[in-house]
């Protein structure tokens, strides 16, 4: 009787345990599937979904200066930095409560100033839970090598 009530408590500390881990992973999951989105969302102009998805207090951080979120959604909209194609290399999510960080190497190609620039950006975003979504906090470029890694 010992030994059953010992493995039982065994098997469940290890199914509490697969539990937590995959709500964790699912939340990560959703985390980069938000991100993977918004850089469509940058791509595609689509100032609608990004107006959602920035909170009304987002900063964000570019190699040219920095800016609140109503600039950043006049600088898509207008074009003035049209975010082309981001491709992701790499993405690393750590989750703290509410609040998630996203990691994300890429490749940036962008119009800027009249022309085509391509450009290897770490990016990190900032994201929290508030009520049923998440909304962006933060978002900063930090120009890197190519061969630039991201700890995990």
């Amino acid at each position: 009787m010992k030994i059953m009530k010992k493995h039982l408590f065994v098997l469940t500390l290890i199914l509490l345990s697969a539990t937590y881990s995959f709500a964790q992973s699912a939340t990560e999951q959703e985390i980069k599937k938000l991100s993977m989105d918004k850089w469509q969302w940058m791509a595609d102009k689509d100032v609608a979904k990004l107006e959602k998805l920035f909170d009304d207090k987002a900063k964000f951080v570019h190699m040219s200066g920095s800016w609140k979120k109503d600039r950043e959604l006049e600088i898509i909209e207008s074009g003035s930095i049209w975010y082309k194609k981001a491709k992701v290399h790499d993405t690393a999510i750590e989750i703290s409560g509410k609040t998630a960080v996203v990691w994300n190497r890429i490749t940036l190609t962008a119009f800027v100033r009249g022309s085509d620039v391509t450009t290897e950006f770490t990016v990190t975003e900032v994201y929290q839970k508030q009520e049923t979504e998440w909304k962006m906090l933060a978002l900063t470029f930090s120009s890197v090598r190519d061969t630039h890694e991201i700890e995990h």
